[in-house]
């Protein structure tokens, strides 16, 4: 009888830990993903620009939400609207879950291919940094925050910043439902509406012009213009 119980107590404990893991919405819980939600104004002008945030392997959502404070589950501006499920798979870390924080020395593995970490060690260490860090929206942001948690993985071999962090979940986020892409268009559509309609070529222009010069600034401070865009 007890060779029999067992196995069926070790898989419930399975299932467990596998249901821990599992993307839950309502309740907010993104293990291992990138997630996203419109910002209030920006995004009513550029839907493809948000606040960006990554969740730890029991799914609490981290973020950088102002000087010297990353947010822990409580996803600044909003729930959740998109996000991106990290293959564990494409980072240099273990699963091993008992592996203890290290020390700095010890952490320079991680640059080295040889990280030994697991996906929360990597997620504390960048948030105890950036926690001494002051914030802008041009310069060191979410985007930022979320880019040197990837480098810090190792996901895809690393060189992460916030310009092709933005492309990748332009391309690849997932929305949670019709809901969440609804309530992050529908401010744009609106807006772009009464522009035209009142506006007319001279709203189009500064729509175009807003764009060219906010999307510019990340492509050349990030690829041109050195230590403009931090990580």
């Amino acid at each position: 009888m007890e060779s029999d119980t067992e196995p069926n107590g070790s898989m419930m404990i399975e299932q467990d830990v596998l249901q821990d893991k599992q993307i839950d919405p309502v309740k907010a819980r993104f293990p291992c993903c990138i997630v996203w939600t419109p910002l209030p104004v920006v995004s009513w002008l550029l839907p493809f620009i948000g606040h960006v945030g990554i969740g730890r392997e029991d799914g609490v959502i981290l973020d950088f939400a102002g000087p010297n404070f990353v947010c822990v589950d409580n996803f600044a501006f909003g729930s959740v609207a998109r996000f991106v499920q990290i293959s564990k798979e494409k980072c240099s870390i273990t699963s091993d879950s008992s592996t203890t924080f290290r020390t700095e020395e010890e952490y320079g593995l991680v640059e080295s291919g040889r990280n030994e970490y697991t996906w929360d060690d990597v997620l504390k260490k960048t948030t105890q940094e950036y926690q001494h860090r002051d914030y802008s929206i041009l310069s060191c942001n979410c985007h930022s925050f979320v880019a040197n948690n990837l480098n810090r993985l190792e996901f895809q071999g690393g060189g992460w910043n916030v310009v092709n962090l933005a492309v990748l979940i332009l391309m690849k986020g997932k929305w949670i439902n019709k809901t969440s892409m609804i309530r992050s268009c529908l401010p744009f559509v609106l807006l772009f509406i009464i522009g035209i309609t009142f506006g007319g070529a001279g709203f189009l222009m500064f729509l175009v012009l807003f764009a060219f010069l906010l999307v510019g600034w990340f492509v050349c401070g990030t690829y041109y213009f050195k230590n403009v865009i931090h990580v």
